[in-house]
């Protein structure tokens, strides 16, 4: 049973991700450890409020610590996603305020608390910009030899970018901080938009979800109507991609995936190229002194879409 420490900008992906997450818990397939927040989709603060209101939703609440991470990147302003995710992160479905609250602790602090307490176990799943991973690497040198794996949903190589034509938004809003994530030297599996976009769901699967009366399936069809609408003009039809979710399934059923090895490094000063994820694509690759990180390429997407929308539909 994989115990998760998961790291995120609770917006519309990150809630139905949290579904995803709740699921696995209920049917006792994995363990929930924590959940800190980030600036990215929303502020942090507004982040962990939306997680505390998806797992009262989903019934997962109880002794998941929900802590706040940072409200900035390390080296640029901070943008939000409002456009794609709302001003409440939730689709503005102005969900009441949920019954918890934050713990005191940041999510920094949590992450190296938890990898302590329990070595060589743990799976840092993160989904949003990964100032809080590279923080927490700098308050605990030892880190990466803690944690079990780390996967990462970020990055674009022969795809698009999602926020300037080559980079993707997770990796975007934090830069330096990705560099320093990929370069430290733990097992890092990376999800990037090459395999996330094939993901996307449409019509038929929202209205499978939509035909759902459970107080879970309720919430996933608000916030995808609204998802769906910001992504239809990118998409050519009507539709979403849940791109965190394919980053939580590969995270416990690595089977999912099709995968490369190639070190990945992060463009730090391109006027037109920064946050952009650079590899090694030759059939040949240089030699490069980092570890080599696991990119995944594609994917099983059937099962994808049935496994997420099963897990939906049981909560």
């Amino acid at each position: 049973m994989r115990k998760i420490l998961f790291d995120c900008d609770t917006g519309i992906d990150d809630a139905v991700t949290l579904l995803y997450l709740a699921s696995l818990v209920r049917a006792g397939e994995a363990e929930l450890v924590g959940v800190g927040t980030v600036h990215g989709n929303v502020d942090s603060r507004t982040g962990a409020l939306n997680t505390l209101r998806v797992l009262e939703l989903a019934g997962i609440e109880a002794g998941v610590p929900v802590a706040i991470g940072a409200g900035r990147p390390i080296a640029q302003d901070v943008h939000y996603a409002v456009e794609w995710h709302g001003g409440d992160g939730l689709g503005d479905t102005r969900l009441p305020e949920p019954q918890g609250r934050p713990v005191a602790e940041p999510a920094p602090a949590q992450i190296v608390r938890l990898a302590r307490a329990a070595p060589g176990e743990l799976t840092l799943l993160a989904t949003g910009p990964l100032t809080n991973l590279a923080a927490a690497l700098l308050l605990d040198a030892e880190l990466p030899a803690l944690i079990r794996e780390v996967v990462v949903m970020g990055g674009a190589f022969d795809h698009p970018g999602n926020i300037t034509t080559h980079a993707e938004a997770n990796v975007w809003h934090d830069p330096e901080a990705a560099d320093l994530v990929f370069s430290a030297g733990w097992p890092v599996v990376l999800v990037p938009l090459d395999a996330t976009h094939p993901t996307a769901v449409h019509d038929d699967w929202l209205r499978r979800v939509a035909a759902h009366d459970s107080a879970a399936a309720r919430f996933a069809t608000r916030v995808l109507d609204y998802y769906a609408d910001a992504y239809t003009p990118t998409l050519k039809r009507r539709g979403a991609v849940i791109h965190d979710a394919l980053a939580a399934m590969l995270a416990v059923d690595p089977g999912l995936g099709e995968y490369a090895e190639r070190a990945v490094r992060v463009e730090l000063r391109g006027e037109l190229t920064r946050g952009t994820t650079v590899w090694d694509a030759r059939s040949v690759p240089a030699e490069d002194s980092r570890r080599p990180v696991r990119i995944a390429v594609g994917s099983d997407v059937a099962a994808f879409q049935d496994r997420l929308l099963s897990a939906i539909l049981s909560l």
